[in-house]
């Protein structure tokens, strides 16, 4: 996907004074900002447990399922545009997810069996030709994806690219742990390049209609209006048309005030139930 760019807000100073949930004693001693950031660390997505949530949620909507470890050998064209989507993320041959996953994963393991795929991959970058990748790339992929270093290389690539910036942007606009997933799941289906449907300009457009919590603003409300600006941008492709990740999954959750993703957890994508006990 494109390349990423940083903003950052300016926080209110006299929001960050107001009482907050699940302030625990020591907390409540600190100054307004630190003790704001020590709420959103405490329960943030970056927690391993709900690290785990959140690929699971991400899975449920990306491959119909929750075991979000069988996708490191998932590879198909979906027909979006992108050229093959694979992995545990959708790294996308059009979008240069997936050229830097596998320049990265050949920095680790030199011939590997995806290292000559490179030069091909380098011209498919920005469209959605197989040119150089068939007939037999899925078939290599699938075989690198049994390879522990290939493994780790998705997860760490995933981390850079989507899971922290995201989370880093969320705890600066003071959200929860579900104000966290809900960029992150953003950022996965829409990238963060200079388009229109890119997670920075859905940022943008939600900021428009309502303040973030570190601005002093309502988390309900901004999270509402971030969604009804992802809601947007999802109908402007054909092939993310199907809002239910938002409509049966993110907004039931945030409609039961889970600000904390804490479980059990139930929800629905694309007609299909799901639940984390």
């Amino acid at each position: 996907m494109p390349v990423k760019t940083r903003t950052f807000a300016v926080v209110c100073t006299a929001c960050l004074f107001l009482p907050v949930a699940g302030v625990t004693a020591a907390q409540a001693s600190l100054p307004g900002a630190a003790q704001q950031s020590a709420v959103i660390a405490a329960v943030g997505l970056d927690d391993p447990a709900k690290k785990e949530i959140a690929m699971k949620l991400v899975s449920s909507a990306e491959n119909s399922s929750l075991d979000w470890r069988a996708q490191f050998k998932y590879i198909e064209d979906i027909g979006d545009g992108r050229g093959y989507t694979a992995g545990i993320i959708g790294f996308c041959s059009g979008t240069h997810d997936m050229l830097e996953l596998v320049r990265e994963y050949t920095r680790r393991k030199p011939g590997n069996v995806l290292a000559k795929y490179l030069p091909a991959l380098e011209r498919v970058d920005g469209s959605d030709s197989h040119e150089g990748l068939d007939p037999n790339y899925t078939k290599d992929w699938k075989t690198a994806a049994k390879d522990k270093v290939f493994q780790d290389t998705q997860e760490a690539e995933r981390d850079r690219v989507y899971f922290n910036p995201s989370v880093n942007r969320a705890k600066q606009d003071g959200l929860r742990t579900l104000g966290q997933f809900i960029y992150y799941d953003a950022i996965v289906m829409h990238g963060d390049g200079g388009d229109k449907t890119s997670f920075s300009n859905i940022r943008k457009r939600a900021m428009a209609k309502a303040k973030t919590p570190a601005q002093g603003g309502d988390e309900t409300a901004y999270l509402n209006a971030f969604l009804d600006a992802r809601v947007w941008a999802m109908k402007q492709e054909e092939a993310h048309s199907d809002t239910s990740r938002v409509d049966t999954a993110q907004r039931v959750f945030l409609r039961n005030g889970n600000f904390d993703l804490k479980t059990p957890l139930s929800w629905k994508v694309y007609g299909d139930s799901f639940s984390i006990k």
